[in-house]
């Protein structure tokens, strides 16, 4: 199981908000290249990189501050912003090992087949719902399909891997949706990467139990939880890596 520590990118500062809220914003840092820096310090062998201003504005805003992440030989997942065939060659130039298609995926399933076909296992598909339905547009807007339907469509195109998203955990540090996350792991055969509402080591210890019973939960995004000191990164690498042993 991998840890993926996050980096949320805005203005160009690492930031968080809480269940995807513009309006809702903490700044951590100045420079997120010296978050990742500590991250890998620490351990990481990922990263896991969004660019809230690409969300927003439908292309990728942050590409400097992405190269930069990269450049640290960090392996980068990247999300936000990422729409058109153009913007996924550009994010892997910078050195992004796999990048994250969410809006788009809910549009187009031809978008996102021709993308697999072209590019493998460095195409994901992040999957964000909100009571169920995905929300797209980094969040702004949620549509009338499920989270699961969604899911199995990208399963059909080929999609191998999948970072599932309960926004109504995500930044709350109330603890993961597990029973969501379970119910995602048995829609299809692509792995899942578990992300929002991680608050505290013992979620990380559940997460880590379910991906001995489902071999296919790839790992987890934690965020909030480090900004704010809940959870201590080595701490949670050790334990990914130990339930890989068992």
């Amino acid at each position: 199981m991998t840890i993926y520590p996050a980096i949320d990118i805005k203005g160009g500062r690492c930031v968080r908000l809480t269940q995807g809220r513009a309006d809702q914003e903490t700044r951590y840092a100045e420079n997120p290249a010296e978050v990742a820096a500590q991250f890998r310090a620490a351990g990481a062998d990922w990263v896991h990189v969004v660019d809230l201003d690409g969300a927003f504005a439908g292309e990728p805003q942050n590409q400097a501050v992405v190269g930069a992440i990269a450049a640290l030989g960090l392996q980068v997942q990247l999300g936000g912003g990422l729409r058109t065939r153009a913007a996924v060659e550009r994010a892997l130039a910078l050195g992004v090992r796999r990048v994250v298609i969410g809006t788009r995926a809910a549009e187009s399933e031809a978008f996102v087949a021709d993308l697999v076909q072209a590019f493998g296992e460095k195409i994901a598909v992040g999957i964000d719902a909100k009571d169920g339905r995905v929300a797209v547009k980094g969040w702004v807007d949620t549509t009338g399909t499920t989270a699961l339907d969604l899911a199995r469509r990208m399963d059909a195109v080929g999609v191998r891997t999948l970072i599932y998203t309960d926004i109504g955990t995500d930044g709350m540090l109330t603890g993961p949706n597990f029973a969501a996350q379970e119910a995602m792991l048995n829609a299809g055969k692509f792995r899942v990467i578990a992300s929002g509402g991680v608050s505290r080591r013992e979620d990380v210890l559940e997460l880590a139990q379910l991906a001995q019973r489902h071999l296919r939960l790839d790992g987890v995004i934690v965020g909030k939880a480090l900004y704010e000191e809940r959870v201590e990164l080595r701490d949670l690498l050790t334990i990914a890596r130990t339930a890989d042993k068992s």
